[in-house]
């Protein structure tokens, strides 16, 4: 019988916890987005099924990233990549009330508060790229600084967020595709910026689809009477609308968005599944129309036929490890990877919103 989206969680969820102790997950002793963006799809469907053992999993990896008597987080400053993970200290707060991870989370606000920005309120990537602002970091620092504004009761947060959130678009959104490019450098000094725009040359696939599962997070913690929340909702159903036009006729996206079917190009298992993910919560949330689940179903089967098995444990393929910004053919001879975290944590992310506009089973599903 036909596997549902519920088994092919458990599946993912399972094959890593066989081949990693929490505290292993790679890259081991880094409090990073790889092992973050894996264990928040953990969460997402632990949110769905409460197995003790999944947020047990998630728990030991948070507590293996903190030392001392006191148990102080360690973290490398100087990266947005190092915030996302604490989106994990809210659940973990919220079942146990235990101040260590109420502290984890005030150092890294603390570390936002102080992060260097561009003329404009742009977060730079790292410290040590100073002015440029990737699309991945919307997904990195957005939904922590707007969990902690909810949790704590400080609205500044929101509006930090949605200013990050449109400087990136008015400083990477292409007019002509609607897609917004990797990266830009506000100095234009980077090999790769545009000496005109400071804009970067490629759409990359999941640096795109890391913009729309962020925001669609952080709208459901943005107040409904923000001044800004209308403008944000439009952006990302524009942006949305936009990637559904380059979906390939197998159902995924490729590596290099709008250049299917061009040399060197493939379709790649992460940003598909990340775009799936946002098109579900999207519809959702009343931003796309129904017509558009029947993309995110097609998404969702072409991505369960690329994968394998090996023995009990699932195997997720075609998928780009990670990357600076580049060319063309940078993004296309970028290496693959079988179960690389950034792939599963994407796997798991769009697995949960299936099931939450689907449903758990197949047969029930197999159309939109």
């Amino acid at each position: 019988m036909q596997k549902g989206p519920k088994e092919y969680a458990r599946a993912a969820i399972e094959t890593m916890m066989r081949r990693f102790a929490a505290a292993d997950l790679p890259p081991k002793g880094g409090f990073h987005y790889h092992q973050g963006v894996l264990l928040m799809g953990v969460y997402e469907n632990w949110r769905l099924d409460k197995e003790a053992a999944w947020f047990q999993y998630m728990k030991d990896w948070v507590d293996s990233m903190m030392d001392g008597e006191d148990e102080t987080l360690q973290f490398v400053r100087g990266y947005l990549d190092n915030i996302q993970p604490g989106n994990l200290l809210f659940p973990l707060y919220e079942a146990t009330a235990e101040e260590k991870y109420r502290r984890a989370m005030d150092a890294l606000m603390d570390e936002l508060r102080h992060y260097p920005v561009n003329s404009e309120g742009g977060f730079w990537h790292m410290a040590v790229l100073p002015d440029q602002m990737w699309l991945d970091g919307l997904y990195m620092a957005g939904p922590f600084m707007c969990k902690y504004a909810s949790r704590f009761g400080l609205p500044e947060y929101f509006d930090a967020a949605i200013l990050q959130i449109c400087l990136m678009r008015e400083k990477t959104r292409d007019e002509r595709t609607g897609l917004w490019y990797h990266a830009c450098d506000c100095s234009k000094a980077a090999e790769w910026a545009d000496p005109e725009t400071g804009r970067s040359s490629e759409f990359w696939g999941r640096s795109i689809g890391w913009v729309p599962v962020a925001v669609l997070e952080e709208l459901d913690y943005i107040p409904k009477d923000h001044p800004r929340r209308r403008e944000v909702c439009c952006l990302i159903t524009e942006l949305l609308t936009a990637i559904c036009r380059f979906q390939s006729e197998e159902g995924r996206w490729y590596q290099v968005v709008d250049k299917g079917g061009c040399a060197g190009n493939w379709l790649e298992n992460s940003c598909s599944c990340l775009y799936v993910a946002a098109i579900c919560k999207a519809v959702r949330d009343g931003l796309l129309s129904a017509d558009y689940l029947e993309q995110a179903w097609k998404g969702y089967e072409g991505i369960i036929r690329s994968l394998n098995w090996e023995g009990s444990d699932l195997l997720i393929g075609h998928v780009c490890i990670g990357t600076g910004v580049g060319d063309y053919r940078h993004y296309c001879e970028r290496p693959t990877a079988v179960n690389d975290l950034h792939g599963v944590g994407a796997f798991l992310l769009m697995c949960a919103q299936i099931r939450r506009t689907f449903g758990d089973g197949y047969e029930a599903n197999q159309k939109a």
